[in-house]
């Protein structure tokens, strides 16, 4: 009986918000998809704030088989997600997103309970349903002519939430003597009922409308044959974009999981809200950068701008690094610059570079595939720099690790993106001539038409 005044109130909310102005929209689609992906956190990150000194299993350290076994169950969630969020039908996606994070809660209870040898295996199906909550969060938000500024406010989780979940499980350990492993598990009771309530704002978000549709293409569920034929066409520049993507999730994972060590190193290790400080600043830079591409309306302009975003942020972690080492920027300066730069080549990859290129690519395509195939490669680098510090790396310190993998992403990354460009120029427009000659035959009289093919 309750549930049909439910299913009413639902849809009366849907059409005031299609009736809506388009800053209520823009308020209300940010705020759900925020908070949504921002309780998330809270049950991936935390975890990683704790040191858990002097333990070690199989002769290493204990936090990285931790870290690994996580970031393992994520980057097979990943592969996952190139069939299951590019083909989720719409009405499944709020649903999908609650079973999977419980989920991950019910991993976090493990995690406390299970003795030391098994509790890598309880991190391992943590990380395996969360992968796939950034496709169907931002699955609500692709497709629309304010996608930048929703995908803007949408990554702010990235550069805020993990600090803020981070400084919560460090006051739960500092302030209220919880125990290391217990930590996780509650800090994800904490954000529950906060994930609950935004993941019903978030369904409330009505499809794209015709004028969205005419400027970027009507999304839609892809079935293998569709995955196929998108990425088959423009498989060289995908690949370069995708290995430029590995290099920077390696490097942003690298720098989220160890951030503990890292800011010990530099002196701060004792400052629960450090965490926060960072992440405050550099969203506020990164986030109004890449939102002001919204007000690009031409594709391929656009698509051109985030590559330029990208190489501009391979050129900022770099250089700021160089000034750090030489001493001419202090080491706080330092990480917001270096989480700036990291950040604007980083973020683009997750909405607003492949939402531009479906838009050009055309067909029955969807962001979410892409973007499932580059994170599935990604992760796969963030385990690769895991076992070279471990295997090849260990008498380096965390910190010095740290600056060489920054000096290897930024120009590596910095010349994939590059060639990305160029490849990517040449192809969209020899498809603009070609298709404004098959336009012109189309207008000729028969005759002409056949005169001219005879040529």
């Amino acid at each position: 009986m309750l549930i049909m005044p439910f299913q009413r109130f639902h849809q009366r909310a849907q059409q005031r918000l299609q009736q809506a102005s388009a800053l209520w929209f823009v308020v209300f689609a940010i705020s759900a998809a925020f908070m949504t992906y921002f309780s998330m956190y809270a049950f991936r990150k935390p975890f990683s704030v704790a040191m858990y000194d002097g333990q070690t299993l199989f002769g290493m350290d204990y936090k990285v088989i931790l870290i690994f076994a996580q970031v393992l169950g994520y980057l097979l969630s990943k592969f996952i997600g190139i069939r299951v969020v590019s083909g989720m039908m719409h009405d499944r996606r709020a649903l999908a997103i609650i079973l999977l994070v419980a989920s991950a809660q019910l991993a976090l209870f493990l995690f406390a309970v299970l003795p030391a040898p098994l509790k890598p295996l309880a991190m391992f199906f943590n990380g395996l349903p969360l992968g796939m909550i950034w496709g169907l969060v931002f699955s609500y938000l692709e497709g629309r002519k304010t996608s930048e500024l929703l995908g803007a406010g949408l990554s702010a989780t990235f550069i805020v939430a993990s600090g803020m979940v981070r400084s919560v499980g460090k006051a739960l350990i500092v302030y209220a003597d919880v125990p290391e492993f217990w930590m996780p598990f509650l800090t994800g009771l904490i954000f529950m009922p906060l994930l609950l309530i935004s993941v019903y704002a978030l369904s409330m978000i009505p499809e794209p409308d015709a004028t969205d549709e005419e400027l970027r293409l009507k999304r839609q569920p892809m079935t293998a044959a569709d995955r196929w034929q998108l990425f088959g066409q423009y498989w060289f520049g995908l690949s370069l974009l995708i290995l430029a993507f590995l290099l920077f999730t390696g490097l942003r994972d690298f720098r989220d999981n160890f951030s503990a060590e890292i800011w010990q190193a530099l002196g701060y290790g004792n400052e629960p809200a450090i965490f926060t400080y960072a992440g405050v600043r550099i969203a506020g830079m990164v986030l109004v950068a890449l939102a002001l591409l919204m007000f690009i309306r031409d594709n391929f302009r656009a698509f051109t701008a985030n590559h330029i975003a990208i190489v501009l942020g391979c050129f900022i972690l770099g250089y700021s690094t160089w000034l750090h080492q030489q001493h001419w920027l202090d080491s706080k300066i330092w990480m917001v610059a270096l989480g700036t730069g990291l950040y604007l080549a980083y973020i683009p990859f997750n909405c607003f570079l492949f939402d531009r290129f479906v838009a050009l690519a055309g067909g029955v395509a969807n962001a979410g595939f892409l973007i499932y195939l580059a994170d599935s490669a990604g992760y796969t680098g963030s385990v690769g720099l895991l076992l070279v510090k471990h295997f090849y790396a260990a008498d380096i310190s965390w910190l010095n690790f740290f600056v060489s993998a920054i000096y290897t992403t930024a120009i590596i990354g910095g010349l994939l993106v590059t060639m990305s460009w160029l490849y990517f120029r040449w192809r969209f427009i020899r498809n603009g001539q070609q298709f404004q000659e098959e336009t012109q035959l189309q207008k000729q009289p028969l005759a002409s038409v056949a005169a001219t093919r005879l040529k």
